[in-house]
């Protein structure tokens, strides 16, 4: 069943990590300008966003097991209509869709983890699911340059919509109902509300989702100004970066698999902690070297390497931690993590690359100014913690 849950949290991410190689395909099948093939890629993220602010609300009142099918059902036919899309208009409606289903099935399946684990079982479990997450980056743009050589683009989606197809069979097969209906919440819009007041007010959620969202944060404005950073300002090669960009995921999937070996022996917020230092570090090296020495390559290969490590102990931890201070609504807890977490990765984006080819100053910044904010709630977080 984890297996299952594991495999649905990556395949949203990958339908991403996977189209970014064809953008100057689709503009030219298209005959439409970069900005408009852009925006496939934004409204995927609303989609993201909104589906996953709306299906854990509502699985926590209707349970998990038929959302989560209707979600992979509604994934692969919008996966579908992605390939057979006739004009880049169809394929934004089509990418909002898909993003909505996805976050939707995401939201539930880690749902589905809350419901059946808990304490360092949790945590354990979510450090899994963030760790076989994290080789997204890395397979995604791999698996669609390859898909690039041999086929056309539109291939990719049907390679999303054959994955989400497995995932439904295998939740028909492998996942039942998790959430018992003596657990559900009942009511409308109002009581939905209530049950989202009531899980913000948790000073520990609170913190610790500060923390975890800022983390979606700090990892994506490495993402959107990396390659800048060493194909353009230190001359890597297209094969050198992704090699480097392999070595940075892989430090973050092995920083979390090791949370997830000794969640039995040390408790998360440690891991968090040293992760928050680490990105400090990190991002204070950055800075001096985007600064005043204009980003010497050992200096970014170094930096980037430490920060994406660090995120790999802080991200799942908080996630974790978060959904333990909200037993009673699972479902609302997670939707509000995954959507601060996607509404992060699109602000955050654009306003780290406002240094373009010729300054990391503006990531290394923010970084340094996420990390500051991310501290503050972690200790808030433990103090009412402990006093809890």
């Amino acid at each position: 069943m984890l297996t299952t849950i594991v495999l649905i949290t990556a395949i949203a991410p990958l339908a991403t990590d996977m189209y970014v190689p064809a953008f100057p395909l689709v503009g030219h099948d298209f005959a439409a300008p970069a900005t408009q093939v852009q925006l496939t890629l934004t409204t995927f993220f609303v989609g993201m966003a909104l589906g996953q602010l709306a299906g854990g609300p509502f699985s926590d009142r209707v349970g998990r097991r038929r959302p989560l099918l209707a979600a992979l059902v509604a994934l692969v036919v919008a996966s579908v209509v992605c390939a057979f899309s006739p004009t880049v208009s169809v394929m934004m409606t089509a990418r909002l869709v898909q993003g909505f289903a996805g976050g939707w099935a995401m939201v539930i399946a880690r749902s589905v983890v809350v419901d059946l684990t808990e304490g360092a079982r949790m945590v354990r479990a979510m450090n899994v699911v963030a760790a076989v997450a994290g080789t997204a980056p890395v397979v995604g743009p791999l698996l669609g340059a390859l898909v690039l050589s041999v086929s056309s683009w539109r291939v990719s989606f049907w390679v999303v919509a054959a994955l989400a197809a497995v995932m439904l069979a295998a939740v028909a097969v492998a996942v039942p109902e998790t959430l018992p209906v003596a657990r559900r919440q009942g009511g409308g819009l109002r009581r939905t509300l209530g049950a989202t007041g009531q899980v913000l007010s948790s000073r520990v959620f609170s913190g610790h989702l500060v923390v975890f969202a800022f983390s979606m944060g700090t990892t994506f404005a490495y993402v959107a100004t990396s390659a800048y950073v060493l194909q353009s300002m230190n001359g890597l090669t297209p094969v050198q970066y992704s090699v480097d960009f392999a070595a940075n995921a892989a430090g973050m999937t092995a920083a979390a698999l090791v949370a997830a070996r000794y969640a039995h022996r040390i408790p998360a917020r440690t891991f968090i902690t040293v992760g928050l230092a680490a990105t400090g570090v990190a991002g204070t090296v950055l800075a001096v070297g985007a600064g005043w020495f204009s980003m010497p390559l050992p200096v970014a290969l170094g930096g980037f390497f430490v920060l994406m490590t660090g995120q790999g102990l802080v991200g799942p931890n908080a996630g974790a931690l978060a959904s333990a201070a909200v037993p009673r609504h699972p479902g609302t807890g997670s939707a509000l993590l995954g959507f601060l977490q996607w509404v992060m990765a699109g602000t955050i984006a654009p306003l780290a690359a406002l240094g373009g080819q010729d300054t990391a100053v503006p990531m290394a910044t923010i970084v340094l100014v996420l990390t500051g904010a991310s501290t503050v709630a972690h200790l808030v977080a433990g103090r009412h913690g402990a006093r809890a």
